[in-house]
């Protein structure tokens, strides 16, 4: 990258394959990037501009300065490659600036937690480019050497053929790992298969480890360039510890964010004295180092004074049979502050558990004040292109 003067940002509008090799020629230029989905409605592409303000696009029309009715874009600093968009978990997702020295600390960490070699193994890159975890993957192949396959789109068939065009390394969400399971792909042909995204529900694990996938279950954000800790790990160069009087996960090392894009006041709310990133979700780390991950600070539930986990509520709803999805919610109560309500997406369509019977089904397997108050009958469950839960859009 440049050193010195502030760079210019490029906003890439373009389908996935060409938009990786507009990323390469970019970053093998100095530039940073920012990647948007073309396919997105036109007023949320114009919506993401306008909050992302580059200062120059790049789309099906060619290359141009860019510019709004309030005026030209910004420069982001020197050092900065790319500038990714949060998940959409919170209301106004943010847009993360990561250097190129982060992303090339990752790129690395990741390979040598693999073992991959830049001879020997190609990326699938079968996940969103607007995402980190796309973006991370074009990081690994352009940093290392690797080559990276890029799909337009997730597509079961697709993906499952993979292996045959030379895809040994993945990166899956808990979802399409689930749908290759459900297709009888042969998953074991990947030589590796990072899950991320989302936490894996229970027994998708099991089933991809006995079909021989090789699965590592990874744990970041958007604001660590991507997973940064790998089966509860952490990477070479990170180091993870606890807020001890909140229990929430800190992560310092290369790989963190240099900020978020202007929005100093959110960049130094992010970072403890000391260097911390905070992530913003519950844990604890192990004497032995492993790092075991909860939930949202924000989406545990106060009932009755008792705070409740929803992540390990839905676990325990899911092997309901009559259950195929699920998410849970603390919503105002007169009585216990806030009630666990469970949204299901029911087997059959139309028909969903009763609440006693879900709560006879549940209660060997969690406390009273785990137990659902209440259960609401949705169609889908709202989830963002990587698998996280986004509780926000639930009817209420």
């Amino acid at each position: 990258m440049r050193t010195g003067a502030d760079s210019s940002l490029l906003a890439v509008v373009l389908p996935p394959t060409a938009a990786a090799d507009a990323v390469r020629a970019a970053w093998a230029a100095g530039e940073a990037v920012a990647i948007i989905d073309p396919r997105d409605p036109q007023f949320r592409v114009e919506e993401r501009l306008s909050t992302l303000r580059p200062t120059e696009i790049l789309d099906a029309t060619g290359r141009r300065t860019w510019r709004d009715r309030d005026g030209e874009g910004e420069p982001v600093p020197a050092g900065v490659a790319a500038v990714v968009g949060t998940s959409g978990t919170t209301a106004e997702p943010r847009w993360v600036m990561l250097d190129e020295h982060a992303l090339e600390a990752s790129a690395f960490a990741v390979h040598a937690a693999l073992g991959a070699d830049p001879i020997d193994d190609t990326w699938l890159a079968c996940v969103p480019l607007t995402g980190v975890a796309g973006l991370a993957i074009l990081a690994r192949g352009f940093h290392t050497g690797t080559d990276v396959i890029v799909h337009d789109r997730f597509d079961t068939a697709a993906v499952a053929r993979a292996p045959q065009d030379g895809a040994t390394l993945v990166s899956l969400v808990p979802t399409t790992l689930g749908r290759l399971l459900d297709a009888g792909a042969p998953v074991d042909r990947f030589r590796h298969i990072l899950l991320g995204g989302a936490p894996a529900p229970p027994g998708l694990l099991a089933r991809a480890r006995a079909a021989g996938a090789h699965v590592s279950t990874t744990y970041g954000l958007t604001e660590t360039g991507g997973g940064c800790v790998h089966d509860g790990r952490p990477l070479i160069g990170v180091e993870v510890a606890t807020d001890p009087a909140t229990d929430e996960i800190l992560v310092r090392g290369q790989i963190t964010m240099r900020g978020y894009r202007l929005d100093e006041p959110a960049t130094a709310a992010a970072f403890t004295p000391d260097g911390f990133l905070r992530t913003g979700d519950l844990g604890r780390v192990e004497p032995d180092g492993r790092v075991r991950v909860g939930d949202r600070r924000k989406d545990v539930i106060i009932t009755g004074g008792v705070n409740v986990s929803p992540t390990a509520v839905e676990h325990v709803l899911l092997l309901h049979p009559a259950i195929r999805d699920v998410c849970v919610v603390g919503l105002p109560d007169p009585e216990w502050g806030d009630r666990v309500v469970a949204y299901v997406v029911p087997v059959r369509k139309g028909l969903p558990p009763s609440l006693a019977d879900l709560r006879a089904f549940a209660q060997a397997r969690l406390t009273a004040a785990e137990l659902p108050r209440e259960i609401r009958t949705v169609d889908e469950i709202p989830r963002s292109p990587g698998g996280k839960l986004l509780r926000r859009l639930l009817p209420r």
